[in-house]
């Protein structure tokens, strides 16, 4: 490529959490530009937003739809390469689907859709037209996570027979939705957010990383969702055994009012020699666990003989320098854009850099949220993972 790739954006305004993020990390390796939004419903911050990001006012929109319309017009020197998409759960499937018709390769924010139907139909359409699409489930673009899914995947634990899995958030532990808080108020709402809320917010986040470290795949689960700040109308916290169809049992607990806790999810997988555990609060450390020698510190950067070549190829900064969230947002994004560059070019993109989420792991959230309302409505009883 002898350009940067140019994007879109849908959604994502000046007062929007998911939008400076997605920014931050499509500017971080230089590949992408954002050169058209439709950034807000409110014309007016859409406009002041467009405003602040320094776009073109003929490129600053007030909806998705003339957005799209308008850009896939442009001329060839101009149009856009992909669209992201960071509106709310509900406001995800429309734009995504007409995106891809105009042509346009497409980025989304997880959950990949609304409903599991909506994300099966999205896949087909990715599939229809041979376009990318991205869903940024972020925990995924770790150093060190890549270097656990490797390990796991040469063998070496062995056969993998225990996963646990955690993710315990403390910001909903009042009834924020109800304060003001905007964030609190769409992700509780079942018109916007779904069947589930902490399931589907960061239970979704837990399930996949577990199948993306293990390689393996949920077949079965049993859930029990709660609701335990009076007045909520959908789950703020849970517990899922899981089955795994390489035979391996597991745990999964979510809560978004665990009083205190900031963001701590946390994994720990265990096979026949030995185990790992990797935590996003200390995201640059590895722990190696074995059965007949003491536990390995394992780091990131440095240039230790142990790094795959998917790690290092998504290590930023020497050892000792934390690489973090936006850190692993950014390596999202530019293995995307590493990979649609390629197709651009019409050569094949590196396996590190195909290694980004996409619409299957979109499906299997979808999935996953839908068969774990269906066990806790059972009265927790075992149920298969249908899809």
């Amino acid at each position: 490529m002898t350009r940067k790739l140019r994007m879109g954006m849908i959604g994502g305004g000046k007062d929007a959490f998911i939008g400076a993020i997605h920014r931050i990390a499509a500017n971080m390796d230089g590949l992408i530009e954002l050169v058209a939004g439709a950034l807000s419903i409110n014309n007016d911050i859409a406009v002041e937003s467009g405003k602040m990001l320094f776009l073109d006012p003929e490129r600053t929109y007030l909806d998705f739809k003339t957005m799209l319309e308008n850009e896939a017009k442009m001329p060839a020197e101009k149009r856009l390469d992909f669209v992201t998409i960071v509106t709310p759960n509900f406001a995800h499937f429309e734009p995504a689907m007409m995106a891809l018709d105009l042509g346009f390769n497409v980025v989304i924010e997880k959950p990949i859709t609304f409903s599991l139907d909506e994300a099966k139909q999205l896949k087909a359409k990715v599939e229809a037209t041979g376009l990318t699409l991205l869903l940024t489930h972020t925990y995924t673009g770790y150093p060190m996570v890549k270097q656990a899914r490797q390990m796991v995947k040469d063998g070496a634990f062995g056969k993998i027979r225990k996963i646990w899995v955690e993710y315990p958030q403390g910001w909903l532990s009042k009834l924020s939705e109800r304060e003001g808080n905007a964030q609190a108020a769409w992700r509780t709402d079942p018109k916007k957010s779904g069947k589930s809320g902490c399931m589907g917010d960061i239970g979704t986040h837990a399930a996949n990383l577990a199948e993306y470290i293990s390689g393996a795949k949920i077949e079965k689960l049993c859930a029990d969702l709660n609701i335990l700040v009076p007045g909520r109308a959908l789950d703020d916290d849970g517990a899922v055994l899981l089955r795994f169809d390489n035979g391996a049992a597991g745990v999964l607990m979510a809560s978004q009012v665990a009083a205190g806790e900031e963001n701590a999810l946390k994994i720990r997988v265990y096979g026949e020699k030995g185990g790992l555990e990797w935590a996003q609060h200390e995201p640059n450390t590895l722990l190696v666990k074995w059965l007949d020698k003491p536990t390995e510190i394992y780091r990131a950067g440095g240039g230790y003989t142990f790094q795959s070549s998917y790690m290092t190829h998504n290590t930023r900064t020497p050892g000792g320098h934390p690489e973090g969230y936006l850190e692993a947002f950014g390596n999202l994004y530019r293995n995307f854009a590493q990979t649609l560059s390629a197709k651009i070019d019409g050569v094949q993109p590196s396996p590190e850099s195909l290694d980004f989420p996409g619409t299957e792991e979109g499906v299997r959230g979808m999935a996953f949220i839908d068969n774990v309302v269906r066990s806790s409505q059972s009265d927790a009883k075992w149920t298969n993972f249908e899809i």
